[in-house]
C-alpha cells in the first residue's frame, strides 16, 4: 500500500482545495470529523422514470430538475462548499443509508434537518433526526415530512432548498423542474404484486399466510390491522399520520421497495424487519407466535422486493447522465436562458472533471496498465470541460448562435469519441473492484496520517 500512499501525498494539495466531500476525515474538508457521504460506493440504486416505463422520453422539466437535483450550486453555505446537492442524500432518487454527520445523525442513514450546521436560522437546538426517505413514488406518498407536515411536494421542495440547506430562492423554472423529476422516479418492479397490491401466486406460502395476518385485525383493538394503515390497494399507505409508539405522530411510510430503504421507522431507530415486527407486537399486544413472525416477514419480504435495486457504477453510466443533464441546452439556449445555462455548465463540469479523476494519470504508474488509454480518457473528458466553458462564455456575451455550435460540438464528442476513450480505459480506471479499493484505502490512510500531523 505505501506505493500509492506516497503518490497520494503529492497530490494531497490538489484533493484538499476543492473541499470535496469525501474522504470527510478531518480538518481538510468543511464538515466535521467522521463525517461519511458513501461517495466511493461501487454500486448504485438503480432509477426507474415512470416515463421510461410507458416507452416516452424524459421532458426537458425531468431532465432540468435531474440536472438541479445533482447541483451543489441549488444549496447554499457550506452545503456547497461541502459539494453537496440533493442527490448526495437520494442517492438516484433512492436513500443513503450511510449517510453520517457527527452531531447531526445518531446513526448512519439518519439527519437532523433543522440543525445549526447547514442552516443556524433553522437550529431548533434538539438531536431530531428522521431518516432519509426514498423518493420512489413519491407522487403516490403525500403528505411530505415524516409528519406529514406538508401537502404540496412544491413547498416541501423548496422548503428544503431554503429553509434547511440556506439556499437562495430557486426559480419557478427550478422548481418546476424538481417536481417533475420527484415525480417521475417510479418504483422498483416487482414480480410479487399483482393488481389491488395483492401477492402473486409466484409467492411462497409463508408469504400468503403473512398476507392473511398481515389483514387480520388486532386483538381487542377489532378497527386497527396492519393493512388498515399500509393499504394493499394504495401504495400501502393511507396518507395519514399516527402515534405507534415512536415518540409522536408520523405519517405511514410505504412498504413498496421497502427493502432497501432501512433503517426502520421516522429516526432510523430499526435495522430490520425483525426488530419492527418485535416493536408493533409489544406495543399493541399482538401475540404474534414464532410462526405468525415468521410469515409476517416473509411478506413484508414479498412486498418490499424490487427487480435489480442496485447497478454497478460504469463511465458510460455516468456519461449518461451527463448527457441527460446537458440535453436542458437545446432548449435553454435558443431561449436565451443565461441562468439555466450557467446551472448546466456548472453542474455537467463538475460531473466530468469528478468523471476524469476516476481515470487515474498517466504518470500514476502505481495502476499498472493502461497508460495510453488512460490518457486518451483525460483528454477526451477535458475537451468536453473546455466545450462547455466557451459554450458558456458565448452565452454570457450574448452570442448564443456561437453557443449553439459549441453545443453540437459536446453532443458530438459524447455519442462519439468520448464514450470509446471511457469504455478502453475502464479496465485501469476506480470503475475496477481492486484499483477502486486500493485507492480509497490508501485515501483514507493519507488522511489519516495528515490528521495526526496537524494535532
Amino acid at each position: 500500500m505505501n506505493w500509492l500512499l506516497t503518490a497520494l501525498v503529492c497530490g494531497l494539495a490538489l484533493l484538499i482545495a476543492p473541499a470535496r466531500a469525501f474522504p470527510v476525515q478531518g480538518s481538510q474538508t468543511v464538515l466535521p470529523v467522521g463525517s461519511e457521504l458513501n461517495e466511493d460506493a461501487l454500486d448504485r440504486p438503480r432509477e426507474v422514470f415512470h416515463t421510461d416505463a410507458l416507452g416516452g422520453r424524459k421532458s426537458y422539466l425531468v431532465n432540468l430538475g435531474d440536472l438541479a437535483f445533482n447541483s451543489p450550486m441549488l444549496l447554499g453555505g457550506l452545503a456547497r462548499q461541502a459539494q453537496i446537492s440533493c442527490s448526495t442524500c437520494h442517492v438516484q432518487g433512492a436513500s443513503n443509508p450511510k449517510f453520517y454527520i457527527p452531531g447531526l445523525s445518531t446513526r448512519p442513514g439518519n439527519f437532523v434537518t433543522t440543525g445549526a450546521l447547514f442552516n443556524g436560522k433553522a437550529n431548533n437546538r434538539l438531536l431530531d433526526p428522521v431518516t432519509i426517505p426514498s423518493l420512489r413514488g413519491a407522487r403516490f406518498l403525500a403528505p411530505y415530512g415524516h409528519d406529514g407536515r406538508m401537502t404540496s411536494l412544491r413547498d416541501f421542495v423548496r422548503n428544503v432548498i431554503v429553509s434547511e440547506f440556506a439556499g437562495p430562492e430557486p426559480s419557478a423554472a427550478i422548481v418546476d423542474g424538481l417536481v417533475a423529476y420527484i415525480q417521475d422516479i417510479d418504483f422498483l418492479p416487482n414480480p410479487n404484486l399483482g393488481p389491488g397490491g395483492r401477492l402473486t401466486p409466484q409467492t411462497s406460502d409463508a408469504a400468503k399466510r403473512g398476507e392473511a395476518l398481515f389483514a387480520k385485525p388486532f386483538p381487542g383493538q377489532p378497527s386497527l390491522s396492519c393493512a388498515a394503515c399500509h393499504v394493499p390497494s394504495g401504495a400501502f399507505v393511507d396518507h395519514l399520520q399516527h402515534d405507534v409508539g415512536s415518540g409522536g405522530f408520523f405519517k405511514t411510510p410505504t412498504l413498496l421497495n421497502a427493502n432497501f430503504n432501512g433503517p426502520y421507522f421516522h429516526d432510523g431507530r430499526y435495522d430490520s424487519y425483525e426488530r419492527v415486527l418485535e416493536h408493533f407486537d409489544r406495543v399493541f399486544a399482538l401475540g404474534l407466535s414464532s410462526s405468525d413472525h415468521a410469515d409476517l416477514l416473509a411478506y413484508l419480504k414479498a412486498i418490499g422486493d424490487g427487480l435489480q435495486p442496485y447497478q454497478p457504477d460504469a463511465a458510460l453510466l455516468r456519461l449518461s447522465e451527463v448527457m441527460d443533464f446537458a440535453s436542458v441546452l437545446s432548449t435553454a439556449i435558443p431561449a436565451r436562458d443565461v441562468e439555466i445555462i450557467n446551472l448546466v455548465v456548472e453542474t455537467v463540469g463538475d460531473e466530468l472533471r469528478e468523471l476524469t479523476e476516476a481515470f487515474p494519470p498517466p504518470k500514476d504508474t502505481n495502476v499498472a496498465g493502461g497508460q495510453k488509454e488512460r490518457r486518451n480518457a483525460r483528454t477526451a473528458l477535458k475537451d468536453l470541460v473546455l466545450c462547455l466553458r466557451s459554450l458558456g462564455l458565448a452565452a454570457a456575451a450574448g452570442r448564443f448562435d456561437e453557443a449553439t455550435d459549441e453545443y453540437v460540438n459536446f453532443r458530438r464528442l459524447t455519442t462519439s469519441t468520448v464514450p470509446v476513450a471511457l469504455q478502453n480505459a475502464e479496465p485501469w480506471s476506480l470503475f475496477d473492484p481492486a484499483i477502486h479499493d486500493a485507492h480509497y484505502a490508501a485515501l483514507r490512510q493519507l488522511y489519516a496520517v495528515a490528521n495526526d500531523a496537524s494535532r
